[in-house]
């Protein structure tokens, strides 16, 4: 087989084929996994508030603090570098390596004995996770012609949508088991409390999904060009960097905008504890309604996303992903101001599924803008920046403002639905603005991209 680094010199054609499309659609299937299985890890913590809080004598901003600040702090701080060395090393094994530590360290969290072993845990797996998303979308580009990536990469981001569904179902059904049954045997782990045990058997499945990781074929890489005065096509991390700098009206816009998308996200990590202080519903019903919801309209959404984004493109506008990520943020928001200040639970989860496919949409459109700016050797630091960006503003700003305006502001539990319709309205609208204005920018950097890179 070819090395899988190898350069073409710039300017010159590329006639490498890429993959069969069976194999490539293979190992796209293999990551949406590996992407259901890490949100699902990350999902389940917000089906067993209760349990937690009662076991641990916490409060929301403290669970605010779970949700967020302890995921995000390594997915964060790693998330630039391990960007810069999928650019260069294999990115099949930087995935199947994260996917073990996150794995080991979700069913670590089964063990914690008081708040601080339950956010050093919930660290170590914001450090496995934060290797994903820059390999995965990596990959998937270099397997896929431009034309088709916004299918593939969509397909791959359901994976948020399916594992948010998953943990949602599942939390509840868990939630109901915990409420009768406080405490549970395992094998070679004894008799723990239910909502520990719900750690370790979410987490250790992943282990198989890693070692199947490492049998797939590293793609050839595609699209490099020659970066900067000295013409090289190997960046360091400063040069990465100083090339979105010198671009940003295009990439920050598109990643600032994308905001939106995350930090009502994560908000809405809050969504099963809306349910149950408004409308008094039990968790294992609040699962299945919210799960059925993002099961339906989670991947229904990215793919109509990532169809759009493909049809915008195909018609000769080469900024058809921002255009596509617009469309998605200015739906998002606006869906999720509204629903939680509905007067039933029932028009709550129609707004909900508005808000899901709005979501779903800006998050497939987001990754593929992305690669659709980004030469090659900077692309997967690129979608590291951009990840690093979001999930900066979502993960901090996200939970930690909800909780935060519940216990501080308002005072009231009940007035939860308020925390959560303003901190989109605060953080999205700003966001429209922002992507309407750097969309011709956006669309000026893709074709100077097709004007100077190999196929």
């Amino acid at each position: 087989m070819p090395n899988a680094n190898a350069e073409m010199p710039e300017n010159t054609q590329d006639h490498r084929p890429y993959p069969k499309p069976a194999y490539a659609w293979s190992v796209v299937v293999l990551l949406l996994l590996t992407y259901i299985i890490s949100w699902l890890d990350r999902q389940i913590l917000s089906y067993i508030i209760n349990p937690i809080k009662m076991s641990f004598d916490l409060n929301d901003t403290q669970i605010g603090l779970l949700l967020g600040p302890a995921f995000a702090i390594f997915y964060i701080l790693l998330g630039i570098p391990v960007g810069w060395l999928a650019d260069r090393k294999s990115r099949k094994v930087i995935i199947g390596c994260g996917i073990a530590l996150w794995s080991v360290m979700t069913a670590a969290s089964g063990f914690a004995k008081n708040f601080t072993h339950l956010f050093m845990a919930r660290i170590g797996v914001g450090l496995g996770e934060s290797v994903l998303t820059p390999s995965a979308v990596s990959m998937i580009s270099d397997y896929f012609p431009k034309e088709k990536r916004g299918r593939a990469i969509s397909l791959y981001m359901t994976g948020i949508s399916l594992g948010t569904a998953i943990g949602s179902i599942l939390g509840g059904w868990i939630v109901g088991s915990v409420t009768s049954t406080p405490t549970v045997t395992l094998p070679l782990f004894g008799t723990i409390e239910s909502w520990k045990a719900t750690f370790i058997v979410v987490g250790l499945p992943g282990l198989v999904l890693s070692a199947l990781v490492f049998m797939v074929r590293e793609p050839l890489r595609r699209d490099r060009v020659a970066l900067g005065r000295t013409g090289k096509t190997e960046t360091s991390i400063a040069e990465a960097l100083s090339y979105f700098w010198s671009r940003r009206g295009a990439f920050f816009s598109l990643w600032i905008g994308q905001c939106a998308m995350t930090v009502t996200g994560y908000a809405q990590f809050f969504n099963p504890e809306l349910f149950r202080r408004n409308w008094n519903w039990g968790m294992a019903d609040i699962g299945l309604a919210i799960g059925t919801v993002i099961l339906i309209f989670g991947p229904a959404g990215a793919n109509v996303g990532g169809w759009i984004a493909d049809r915008f493109t195909k018609a000769g506008d080469i900024g058809g992903p921002m255009r596509a990520t617009f469309i998605a943020i200015t739906i998002l928001t606006l869906t999720s101001i509204a629903y939680p200040l509905m007067p039933t639970p029932w028009l709550a989860l129609a707004g909900l599924a508005l808000s899901t496919i709005g979501g779903a949409m800006a998050s497939a459109c987001g990754a593929t803008a992305t690669a659709g700016i980004s030469p090659n050797q900077v692309r997967a630091q690129a979608t590291a920046v951009y990840w690093v960006i979001i999930n900066l503003a979502g993960l901090f700003i996200g939970p930690p403002l909800v909780g935060f305006l519940t216990d501080s502001v308002f005072g009231d539990p009940t007035a939860l639905k308020f925390s959560l319709a303003i901190v989109p309205a605060a953080v999205g609208l700003p966001c429209i603005a922002l992507q309407w204005w750097g969309l011709q920018r956006y669309r000026a950097e893709a074709q100077k991209l097709t004007a100077s890179a190999t196929p």
